[in-house]
């Protein structure tokens, strides 16, 4: 199988004078102060619906193969995908306001890195407080952010589905107390627990964050799943695409906009091979215990 690497580092072109995108300022400004944003509504409930299907589509594949997926915590489950596995591929990382936010916080030569899916299922229990990695010393030196995770929930989150908890502001939080750098000590657990906001995003959602705010999925008591995808961006400094393995098909890439393709950093090969995980978070596979 040949393949060629696009790493998508290469600047990106001038604006589009016809396309001036989106304004998110007040995005920004809460992705600082607050560590997430989101957009309501960006999508149509039909879209969605499509995002869940291939989800669940991808799901079942990977359950069935060793390898397929990894553990966040008793029946919790993350999956990296290949983009194609995705009929609205295109559609969500050509949003106005994602390619908007994009750019704004990370700058032009941004990367699209990641494209994978949490689903917890009945039976989760709460995650440990966590930050998905360490702090870049970008943001501990400058408090610059140099990576975003958008979210796409497939489902109308309710409250015994374990919905997603974050501590707003906790994006700054910086101590060696921190076991890996992700992890606070239980003694933290208090002013975490006394700023949690929690999330019930509705299908046509999507959100941005910073994974280093400190966040956790909490139990689910429902027997229907909550499956959330996740959109993994870099900005030029940051190198999570180490962590992922994701590749596109030459048809697929020929077929995608100018746009699009300048800021995907995958490879591109004849033929698509099942990614085996090795996005292991090891503090998360007992769950909070």
């Amino acid at each position: 199988m040949s393949a060629q690497v696009f790493p998508g580092t290469s600047p990106a072109d001038p604006a589009d004078p016809a396309d001036p995108g989106t304004d998110v300022l007040d995005d920004v400004e809460a992705l600082y102060r607050e560590g997430v944003t989101a957009r309501k509504g960006a999508f149509s409930v039909e879209w969605a619906d499509r995002l869940g299907e291939d989800v669940a589509a991808a799901f079942a594949q990977a359950r069935a193969r060793p390898g397929g997926t990894v553990g966040r915590g008793p029946n919790r489950y993350y999956v990296e995908i290949h983009p194609e596995q995705l009929r609205g591929f295109t559609e969500l990382v050509d949003h106005p306001w994602v390619r908007s936010l994009c750019a704004a916080v990370l700058g032009p030569e941004y990367r699209i890195v990641e494209v994978g899916f949490d689903i917890p299922l009945e039976g989760a229990v709460n995650q440990p407080w966590h930050r998905d990695f360490p702090m870049p010393e970008e943001t501990r030196a400058e408090r610059r952010l140099t990576s975003l995770a958008f979210n796409v929930t497939t489902v109308d989150t309710e409250e015994d589905m374990g919905p997603f908890e974050i501590a707003p502001g906790t994006q700054w939080d910086d101590s060696e107390e921190f076991d890996h750098g992700m992890f606070p000590p239980r003694s933290h657990y208090p002013r975490y627990e006394g700023l949690a906001v929690r999330k019930y995003p509705q299908r046509g959602d999507i959100s941005a964050r910073t994974a280093l705010t400190v966040h956790r999925g909490t139990a689910s008591h429902s027997a229907k799943p909550r499956p959330v995808l996740v959109l993994g961006v870099d900005g030029p400094e940051a190198a999570n695409a180490e962590r992922h393995d994701a590749a596109v098909t030459r048809e697929f890439w020929d077929a995608l906009p100018e746009r699009v393709r300048r800021h995907l950093a995958c490879p591109v090969v004849d033929e698509l091979a099942p990614i085996v995980q090795k996005h292991t978070i090891e503090g998360l596979v007992m769950g909070d215990v």
